[in-house]
């Protein structure tokens, strides 16, 4: 599979270091605004060929024509939040760039899945696709996956059970507006409750779980001023689903159409994940409030893209 990977930046360079140490990519290619990074970054990743024994890669820095070909491109590249600023303050900031580097980018590889993760990053899924070059499931939103993984690792410490033991997911929008149904959750097969009075556990204080699930990413940032290894391993985990044509389900955000009751937004819902992209989106049958809490949030980001588009 070859990789193009769109921004040299914290996310961007420790994604290389996934798919060169781990995966199965026969190619990568880093393209960044500024070539002179973008080189050094590829040249330093050079010499761990000798000391691993996955799949060697042939790595590259080049520019958006070296994605010809790609089958997966990660948008990473854009501005990046500084201080207080919320990613709602990114988008006026990101969008532009993000409407020319599609049409770039099909010029080169029409046939690519494009994975975004500049934020905010469902609304700028949602710009990208109405350009009307890529189709919903190759145009899709990295979202909600590292909010998932945040869930399962905050879930996991409250009752002592491996973090892939949870099975649950964080939906709608990558940021506030998320929300967790939590009807559709479980540990080890059990629901949340049931699992806890059988083991004589309390049960979960679900609203501060939510809190705490929301807080994670921003109480990182502001100690160390990025979010770059959760969100790389969340990519590459994606990354991979598409390689291996796994079928695997994953929140992600792509365009619905009637999925859910919404239609003309992007939001963060159970997918199937295949060579394809995002081939399938999974119906489930959620709760009154919490369907009533998706449609919240689709609203918010309706509002958003209306800003931009």
């Amino acid at each position: 599979m070859r990789v193009g990977i769109i921004g040299a930046g914290g996310v961007g360079v420790e994604l290389v270091n996934y798919l060169l140490t781990l995966g199965n990519m026969s190619e990568i290619i880093l393209v960044n605004r500024t070539k002179e990074k973008a080189w050094a970054e590829i040249e330093d990743f050079s010499y761990v060929a000798s000391f691993t024994y996955a799949k060697n890669t042939h790595l590259h820095y080049g520019d958006y024509a070296d994605c010809k070909e790609c089958d997966v491109i990660v948008i990473t590249a854009g501005a990046q939040l500084k201080g207080n600023q919320t990613r709602d303050e990114l988008l006026h900031e990101n969008a532009t760039l993000i409407k020319n580097m599609v049409k770039e980018l099909y010029q080169y590889a029409p046939s690519a899945i494009l994975l975004m993760v500049s934020n905010p990053v469902d609304v700028l899924t949602h710009i990208a696709y109405k350009e009307g070059l890529y189709p919903r499931e190759r145009l899709i939103s990295a979202g909600t996956l590292v909010d998932t993984a945040r869930f399962m690792k905050i879930v996991s410490k409250k009752v002592g059970i491996d973090p892939k033991n949870i099975y649950g997911f964080v939906l709608g929008e990558h940021g506030k507006g998320s929300t967790i149904p939590w009807s559709i959750c479980n540990i080890c097969g059990l629901d949340v409750d049931t699992f806890c009075e059988l083991n004589g556990l309390p049960l979960l204080d679900k609203e501060q779980i939510f809190k705490d699930v929301i807080n994670a990413g921003f109480e990182i940032f502001h100690k160390k001023g990025n979010t770059n290894h959760s969100i790389a391993a969340s990519v590459f985990r994606i990354v991979r689903a598409i390689a291996n044509n796994e079928h695997s389900v994953l929140p992600l955000g792509v365009y619905l159409d009637g999925e859910y009751g919404l239609k003309d937004v992007v939001l963060n819902v159970p997918v199937v994940v295949t060579r394809q992209g995002a081939s399938k989106i999974l119906n489930y049958k959620l709760l009154p409030e919490e369907l009533e809490a998706l449609h919240a949030s689709a609203k918010v980001m309706q509002l958003m893209a209306k800003e931009v588009l």
